[in-house]
């Protein structure tokens, strides 16, 4: 079957090519109305599809909004995704989604490969990497992504600003509540009567980890208590299983005795390693999450954690980053609230 043309539309229409391109491909320069519907009419007829390069250029915008995330597989991840094509398709834009195994090197690929297809707008959810091994890719994402906004991108990062960024006002932050959450958690699970802590966290330097870390022995120091050991591993599930051959025996028998991971993800992987050992959560040792992701719906025990709204902060990502197409946010903040449940029951 030939394929429909624009060219087989106009001539069928009486019109010319660029006008029967104008009322197909969304310029705003459209030819009187008996004209557009007539165009409209035969292109319905023959079955035509618009061409949506075609469409990019005559409405100077491609309706593709991209997305950045360390690791698709981690709800954490997912869930934020979820929240952003949602909102994306209440205004009429499509997602395109790239992993990035959990380096600036993968988030600097990314981008790039986002601002070759003119995406309106590009997403960032991730922590930060601080380190020397990583100044050289931290440098060319930041530059890359001031390069994209010079040529009329839109930018908005969730977590914390990109690091070097300290003056450059057109790549927005929506910050998340990492050390003040994990601060009033740690409160509440003293308050609750537990005396001594082990905290699990990933690997140096990893900023979400490290402020969440940071936060829960802030949150300890007011009562005078510092944790036994801070453990660094890799920030996911295999990474908490491995944790738990860490942890000493002695602790895996003392009612008051709590592990801090800090994510939910890291914290499943440690109570199965636990569990691996012949000990149980709660009865021989508590433990808390970071972030309540939906899988917990289904984890035993119910794991004690500070939730942040994973959804909604997908939703006020994409008001952020599109914040010059009508859609404005007036807070860059999100707040979050401490949920105990039973894996820190006393």
């Amino acid at each position: 079957m030939a394929i429909i043309t624009l060219k087989h539309i106009a001539e069928l229409a009486g019109v010319s090519p660029t006008t029967a391109s104008r009322v197909l491909n969304g310029s705003d320069r459209i030819p009187r109305r008996d004209i557009a519907e007539r165009v409209r009419r035969v292109a319905e007829e023959l079955g035509y599809i618009p061409n949506a390069q075609a469409q990019s250029l005559a409405r100077a915008k491609t309706g593709l909004l991209g997305i950045v995330v360390h690791d698709i597989a981690d709800p954490y991840f997912s869930m934020i995704a979820r929240g952003i094509q949602m909102a994306s398709e209440n205004h009429s834009k499509v997602t395109l989604l790239a992993s990035t195994a959990r380096t600036p090197s993968g988030e600097c690929k990314a981008v790039e490969m986002l601002a070759a297809r003119r995406a309106d707008a590009i997403i960032l959810v991730g922590s930060r990497r601080e380190g020397n091994e990583y100044n050289r890719d931290n440098v060319r994402l930041l530059d890359s992504l001031k390069r994209y906004c010079d040529n009329g991108g839109k930018v908005a990062v969730v977590g914390q600003k990109l690091i070097g960024d300290s003056d450059y006002s057109d790549i927005k932050t929506l910050v998340l509540p990492n050390e003040s959450l994990a601060c009033q958690l740690a409160s509440m699970l003293v308050m609750s009567g537990l005396q001594q802590f082990f905290i699990i966290t990933g690997p140096r330097g990893l900023k979400t980890a490290d402020d969440r870390a940071h936060g829960f022995r802030r949150g300890l120091s007011e009562y005078n208590i510092e944790p036994e050991k801070i453990i660094h591993t890799q920030f996911s599930r295999d990474g908490g299983f491995n944790a738990a051959s860490q942890l000493p025996e002695s602790i895996l028998a003392e009612e008051d005795r709590c592990v801090f991971a800090t994510s939910d993800v890291l914290a499943m992987g440690l109570i199965a390693g636990i569990r691996e050992r012949g000990f149980d959560v709660p009865k021989h040792v508590k433990v808390a999450g970071f972030d309540d992701i939906e899988t917990l719906r289904d984890f035993y025990p119910a794991l004690s954690t500070a939730r942040l709204p994973l959804g909604n902060i997908g939703i006020a990502a994409v008001n952020l980053a599109l914040r010059e197409e009508g859609l404005m946010t007036t807070d860059r903040s999100i707040s979050g609230d401490i949920i105990i449940r039973q894996s820190t029951y006393r």
